[in-house]
């Protein structure tokens, strides 16, 4: 599988607070990868850094060019996507201009207005509603189109499923594979580990800041020791 995003001893620091302690971690075209681990131990930190929102080092090579350094205006323009956790939706606008700012100007994009609001009919009914007042659900699916609409070949999620519905979670699981299927590959960072295990081509899993396992789901599944140590609670 050809490498789209390579991580090469990666570190990364707040402040005098390091975090990330030489993480290795690759992710091919149009390929679902997840990130599992308990609360703390750096996945939100290694989505940041990617998108050079904190100070790291080592190499973050995107389709063999060297992130590292780079404002995040400049990654996102590089083709990568960012779906943060707290979801970042602009509450006083409607859901069409949430939507609209998503664009990147004076590019062709591979989606559009219909091609959201056919994914997800519920943001059409509430295209000119005020973002704010959509609920959870609502709002993470507003954040992802709006990351669409800016036509990336990585997207990175973190934890698109917390404090979500079961029944939304699973349109949520379906969403995502969709989008592999239109070539899309995704970097997701989850804590429920079905949803991570059913969709996922290869998994990693974090602790202290380090990966302490990588494989498939099955491999995963199977490895009953790693799921208590860094997974259960």
């Amino acid at each position: 599988m050809t490498a789209l995003l390579t991580i090469q001893n990666l570190h990364a620091y707040y402040g005098k607070s390091h975090v990330l302690h030489g993480v290795d971690l690759h992710i091919g075209e149009g390929e679902i990868v997840s990130l599992l681990g308990r609360n703390g131990v750096g996945r939100s930190t290694m989505l940041k850094a990617i998108m050079g929102l904190v100070d790291a080092s080592g190499s973050i090579y995107y389709r063999g060019e060297e992130l590292l350094g780079l404002k995040a205006f400049q990654i996102a323009h590089k083709g990568i996507g960012y779906v943060p956790e707290n979801r970042d939706i602009f509450p006083t606008l409607t859901v069409e201009q949430n939507l609209i700012l998503g664009q990147k100007k004076g590019q062709p994009s591979r989606w559009q207005l219909a091609d959201m609001y056919q994914m997800f009919p519920g943001l059409k009914s509430r295209q000119h509603v005020a973002a704010g007042v959509l609920s959870g659900g609502e709002q993470q699916m507003l954040t992802l189109c709006r990351t669409l609409m800016g036509d990336p070949d990585l997207i990175m999620i973190d934890e698109p499923t917390e404090g979500l519905a079961p029944k939304i979670i699973d349109l949520v699981a379906e969403y995502l594979l969709a989008l592999k299927n239109r070539g899309i590959a995704i970097l997701l960072v989850e804590q429920k580990l079905a949803i991570a295990l059913e969709i996922s081509q290869r998994v990693y899993v974090m602790g202290h800041g380090r990966i302490v396992f990588q494989g498939s789901p099955q491999e995963l599944g199977a490895n009953s020791l790693i799921r208590r140590e860094w997974l259960e609670v």
